[in-house]
């Protein structure tokens, strides 16, 4: 049905009367210069202008259902914020795992067809879809049940009644994905995982748009610091880099030559002078530091690089606006166990540009980051009482020493060791410990391993599929070993890494959902880490907010109350380098 006249009390009656209401599901798609296409129930509308769109989210708050978040990004430009929405292509990595996730390969998947013969785009398909293929050219579909490459590259978008039949089969693949999440037999709730992941998409749009405040000046001026003041050209920056280079070769007898880039010849560098080391990183060589004249320089000039090469002015002149922000894209998973990722430096800028990022005028940065999550997650998806019972401490990793009769550092050691896979050294003795005294948690991993060495996919607690690469071709019996151990070990810890991204993004997207009452916004999701702005006389409430949408995450995860505790640290700042542990 297309609307004509008034639209939006037209689209408006239309979903009162498929029975729409808060948290229902309506597909959406837009397309500038053409207008919205709509679509619950068995309905379907167009509409000319995304009035409509704003008018549905005041009156009805559904659930938007998209193909990705590229429509969120269409809305926003037209001043619309969604609510809440079912992301088909975040779902699409949740249940079927990997990266790819466009339109010809969420419906092929969702229908067990081939996705190797994925229909494309050209000559011989445009004839297809001007009927050659025996089926109906007016049909989103084709006879053999792929979608028709013409619509699904973008012909979707040439009309009105296009967009109303594109926003109809979004929805049917949104059901598609309901029913394929309720079949899983996990320990988490599929759905539930794949609403929060697709808020995270959502969120991540918020991201980009908003960015993260940054004083511009004070970068700057770390940035001279670390490398010298902005060269005028290429010739000065190289001069620069000359410069740089001997005050660290001249500690060294015939260095001058050596290419401090060049791992090879600093490792060469450092056996001649009596440090016969594996390999040349900065956490080798530490231990080093006062040790001969050369090791203190030599680890200053790697920050000082790192900084010149990949955070100086042309990173903040590409990426910090003049606004004041530093944006980048982001995106709510990174096609393995499932965690946020972010580009522009945004999950990497080193410690020492920190004290860069500092809040709006006015406005604080509520910064909370979760304590021993990966062990306090292994306790719940394990359902293992006593490592559950450990999490009531602050510190997990006292009462894990108390039970294993060792110090603290070994405890710890022995715990990563177990979610990493690492049997040997330090960690062995303190494994075997762990081995009686949380066999449930142990056995969860080893079941894990096992998988991961036999080439068989695993889903995380909330139910994402994480799949196990191939092993190689070409290796001897030895090389097949090691590649075997290898995938065993990233399956040991993806099962526990991503039940902890998809715990961290519940989390995040229930904090976004309630910040925006206190005039406080998510600016940047790191690890385990939420950065808050707010207004300064907010900050105590947004430390409370954070708090208290922690418990809930919680008591959301535990349907069999498992009593496991979550903890964070949180801090309010003006800075970011002023909050604890940053």
């Amino acid at each position: 049905m297309i609307t004509a006249g008034d639209e939006v009390e037209t689209v408006l009656a239309g979903l009162a009367q498929h029975g729409v209401g808060r948290g229902d599901l309506v597909a959406i798609t837009v397309a500038p210069g053409v207008g919205v296409g709509l679509s619950a129930g068995t309905g379907e509308w167009s509409a000319a202008s995304s009035d409509v769109v704003a008018r549905i989210e005041t009156a009805l708050r559904p659930r938007w259902v998209w193909w990705s978040s590229d429509t969120a990004v269409r809305l926003a430009a037209d001043g619309i914020a969604a609510g809440t929405c079912w992301d088909l292509s975040a779902v699409h990595r949740l249940l079927f795992g990997g990266w790819p996730a466009d339109p010809g390969r969420v419906w092929a998947a969702l229908h067990d067809l081939a996705l190797d013969a994925i229909p494309a785009t050209g000559q011989l398909d445009l004839l297809a879809d001007a009927g050659e293929d025996g089926g109906d050219a007016h049909s989103v579909t084709r006879p053999d049940s792929y979608l028709r490459p013409e619509w699904a590259s973008g012909g979707w978008a040439r009309s009105p009644d296009r967009l109303a039949r594109w926003a109809a089969t979004a929805l049917a693949a949104a059901h598609l994905q309901h029913r394929r999440l309720r079949e899983l037999d996990v320990g988490g709730d599929p759905v539930a995982t794949a609403r929060s992941e697709s808020a995270a998409e959502l969120l991540c749009t918020e991201l980009v748009a908003a960015g993260l405040p940054v004083d511009r000046a004070g970068a700057e001026q770390i940035i001279a610091s670390t490398v010298g003041p902005r060269p005028a050209d290429e010739d000065e920056a190289r001069r620069q880099r000359r410069s740089r280079d001997r005050a660290v070769l001249g500690h060294v007898s015939g260095a001058d030559e050596v290419d401090l880039r060049n791992p090879a010849q600093v490792k060469a560098m450092l056996a001649g002078i009596g440090f016969d080391l594996p390999d040349t990183r900065s956490w080798r060589l530490e231990p080093f530091r006062g040790a001969h004249p050369v090791i203190g320089p030599l680890l200053d000039w790697r920050k000082a690089e790192r900084v010149s090469t990949t955070y100086g002015y042309t990173w903040l002149d590409r990426h910090v606006g003049s606004d004041g922000r530093l944006r980048g894209a982001w995106s709510g998973s990174d096609g393995a166990a499932g965690r946020m990722t972010a580009q522009a430096g945004l999950h990497n800028l080193p410690a020492e540009l920190r004290p860069a990022v500092v809040a709006a005028p006015g406005h604080v940065l509520v910064r909370a980051d979760l304590g021993q999550i990966e062990p306090r997650i292994l306790a719940l998806v394990s359902k293992d009482a006593a490592l559950a019972h450990a999490s009531a401490d602050d510190d997990l990793y006292a009462p894990v020493a108390a039970r294993l009769s060792v110090e603290r550092s070994v405890a710890k050691i022995a715990v990563l060791a177990a979610m990493y896979g690492q049997t040997s050294g330090a960690a062995g003795e303190a494994l075997r410990g762990m081995e009686s005294a949380y066999r449930v948690a142990m056995q969860y991993l080893r079941t894990a391993h096992e998988s991961g060495s036999a080439g068989r996919d695993v889903r995380t607690h909330g139910g994402r599929l994480v799949r196990m690469p191939a092993l190689p071709l070409g290796l001897d019996e030895a090389g097949v070993r090691s590649a075997r151990a290898s995938r065993a070990r990233f399956a040991r810890n993806a099962v526990v890494q991503g039940a902890a991204a998809e715990f961290f993004k519940m989390w995040a997207v229930t904090v976004r959902a309630r910040a925006a009452a206190l005039d406080a916004h998510i600016v940047l999701c790191l690890h385990d880490e939420l950065l808050v702005h707010a207004p300064e006389d907010r900050g105590s409430d947004v430390d409370r907010l954070l708090r208290d949408c922690l418990e809930e995450t919680g008591r959301r995860w535990q349907p069999e109350r498992v009593a496991v505790r979550f903890v964070a640290d949180i801090s309010c700042v003006r800075r970011w380098s002023d909050a604890k542990g940053a």
